[in-house]
């Protein structure tokens, strides 16, 4: 018989410590954002790693495997995360715990790349990619955990945007400095290697600010669980709220498009000459739009909802992704990676944010984890998918594949997945889980507190 959860306190009371943090708390997302935000985005921006890991491989299938593995990790590591935080009053310290071993894995990117021969510096980066993935996905169920705890929900698409934007002008500096000042120069002997150590150094310090965040306990808590159980739950979870189903299979479709993300820049590579500096500066365009593009559609999740964002931002995406396949010159290729960093910009916080609009509060780890896990599969079958295909056939039919899954998924979003806001209580509608007592709400203190920030760390 499982234990009794212990009684869940009065709700006001966790609104109010919430509330009465509330500038400190912004003011540390904010710092969090421009270093932390920094480091993470060179790592996953779609030209770093991809260059780097096709220049040790020297065939394309390599990039795709390298990502693929990331996004297992990704995929595994959710639901074990939001069985472990339902019964926690205090996210903060996975949290930080998590953060921590991500950024180890970004040392030992760096460090392979520094210390091994090429063969060994690729599976370095293979492993480390993976496990990186792993505590990445612990951190995007917990992030969104916490934000959802200590910032209002009608005010945090605006904070996530101005943040992101902060984070998106500090990079653009870095970088360019990488592009030029260390892959161009060869710094440390090995360019790439330099970069990755400079984002350790600027996400651990980031890092480093969040342990002044002042987070209220959770007005109640789920039972204790386990992974295999609660997996059996998720065909309840999704048949409790049709809309949630069809958010759920709108963002594994959109996502099974990332698979044409690792190969732009090679794509790119074989229409244009593109040195380290020019890497550098597609780099820097491409997370400059997709932080500053995060104010605009931080607005706008405020005044339209997410769902709003998600349809634009995969407007332009797709866009971005069509304009590439004729582009001939380096200012065409700048706007294109422009457009695509304020696309997967505006996706990302979309699909992040839209989730824990749906649904009954208590559940929001495990809606959170559900969807990110999927998100995670989707992309890690999708990259796999794609490298094979550009080393069998090319790069464009990896295209036009990835823009088919993507044209279903927004279909699916304009006609079938209605705004959580715009039903009877504004997208703040909560029913009871099976899993837990009456009352408890599943860590998070604010019933109307669902959207989470960036799972990038």
């Amino acid at each position: 018989m499982s234990p009794e959860p212990p009684a869940a306190p009065c709700a006001a009371a966790p609104r109010s410590e919430s509330r009465r943090h509330l500038r400190r708390n912004q003011l540390v997302l904010l710092g969090h954002g421009l270093l932390g935000q920094t480091g993470m985005r060179l790592i996953n921006a779609p030209t770093l790693i991809p260059a780097y890991v096709a220049g040790l491989a020297g065939f394309d299938a390599a990039v795709g495997i390298a990502r693929a593995l990331q996004y297992l990790g990704t995929f595994l590591s959710p639901l074990p995360a939001a069985v472990w935080l339902e019964p926690r009053r205090r996210v903060l310290p996975t949290f930080l715990l998590s953060g921590a071993l991500m950024r180890i894995q970004i040392l030992a990117l760096a460090l392979a790349g520094l210390w091994l021969p090429g063969p060994w510096a690729l599976a370095g980066a293979c492993i480390s990619l993976a496990l990186f993935g792993f505590f990445q996905g612990i951190q995007g169920v917990v992030s969104s955990v916490l934000t959802a705890k200590i910032l209002p929900v009608e005010s945090r698409g605006l904070v996530l945007g101005v943040r992101n934007g902060l984070a998106g002008t500090f990079v653009f500096g870095v970088s360019l400095y990488a592009g030029s000042g260390l892959v161009e120069a060869g710094a440390l002997g090995n360019g790439y290697a330099a970069t990755f150590l400079l984002a350790f150094a600027l996400t651990s310090c980031g890092l480093a600010v969040m342990v002044l965040v002042r987070e209220p306990d959770s007005a109640g808590l789920g039972e204790p669980g386990n992974p295999l159980r609660r997996l059996r739950e998720v065909p309840g979870l999704l048949r409790a709220e049709r809309p949630f189903a069809l958010y759920f299979a709108a963002r594994a479709l959109a996502t099974l498009g990332r698979m044409g993300v690792p190969f732009y820049v090679l794509y790119a590579q074989t229409r244009l000459p593109l040195g380290g500096q020019r890497l550098g500066l597609l780099t820097a365009v491409f997370v400059l739009t997709q932080s500053a593009g995060d104010l605009v559609w931080g607005i706008l999740a405020d005044r339209r909802g997410f769902r709003a964002v998600l349809i634009a931002a995969l407007c332009t995406w797709i866009s971005a992704a069509l304009v590439l396949m004729g582009t001939r010159d380096f200012a065409t290729l700048l706007a294109v990676f422009a457009a695509l960093g304020a696309g997967l910009g505006g996706f990302q916080l979309g699909v992040e944010n839209l989730v824990l609009e749906f649904g009954a509060d208590r559940d929001l780890p495990m809606r959170v984890a559900v969807s990110n896990a999927a998100g995670s599969l989707a992309a890690a079958l999708g990259s796999l998918a794609g490298g094979l295909l550009a080393s069998a056939l090319s790069y464009l039919p990896v295209f036009w594949i990835a823009t088919g899954f993507q044209l279903v998924a927004l279909a699916l979003l304009v006609v079938a997945v209605d705004e959580p806001r715009r039903r009877p209580g504004g997208g703040k509608r909560r029913r009871p889980g099976r899993h837990v007592a009456q009352g408890a709400t599943g860590g998070v203190a604010d019933p109307g507190a669902t959207e989470g920030v960036r799972s990038s760390g």
